[in-house]
């Protein structure tokens, strides 16, 4: 039986720091060349979707995530104009981390209102949700530790 074509496997990382600053770079190449978005990349053959996340996001900020939390898939055809991609996307949060770019990344920023940005594919929305996600969660950022969040049974 021939392989069937199927969407390319991403996977995108939502990193905040302990001032609720989201980690963004600014892509080196096209599509979107200039324009800031979310580290992240392809998932190589063999790879889990969470250490494709780990890796892409310590090549292009230098950042190690601990913790992942899925915030979602986001698999709109539209998506990306290369061609049918589907996305996995994390949360990871860390206190504070020094982020340098590398790789694919011209440049790295730690952005307080991401909002005025235009961002690249569909990270508007992909922020968005994990923003919701965090405030309708338990982590609480008192309890942020060195490897990412602790989760808190008080409400």
């Amino acid at each position: 039986m021939p392989k069937p074509r199927t969407p390319l496997l991403a996977t995108d990382c939502v990193v905040f720091d302990g001032s609720g600053r989201v980690l963004l770079v600014r892509r080196k190449n096209p599509p979107f060349q200039g324009q800031f978005a979310l580290p992240g990349g392809f998932v190589d053959i063999g790879e889990t979707v969470e250490h494709a996340c780990r890796r892409e996001l310590m090549e292009e900020t230098g950042v190690k995530a601990g913790r992942l939390r899925l915030v979602g898939v986001y698999s709109d055809p539209r998506r990306d104009p290369r061609g049918h991609t589907c996305s996995v996307v994390f949360l990871a949060v860390v206190r504070r981390a020094n982020a340098k770019a590398g790789d694919d990344a011209a440049a790295v920023a730690w952005v307080d209102n991401w909002h005025k940005d235009d961002l690249a594919f569909d990270h508007a929305k992909v922020l968005a949700d994990a923003s919701r996600l965090i405030k309708k969660s338990t982590i609480q950022p008192s309890r942020w530790s060195k490897t990412g969040w602790q989760t808190s049974t008080a409400r």
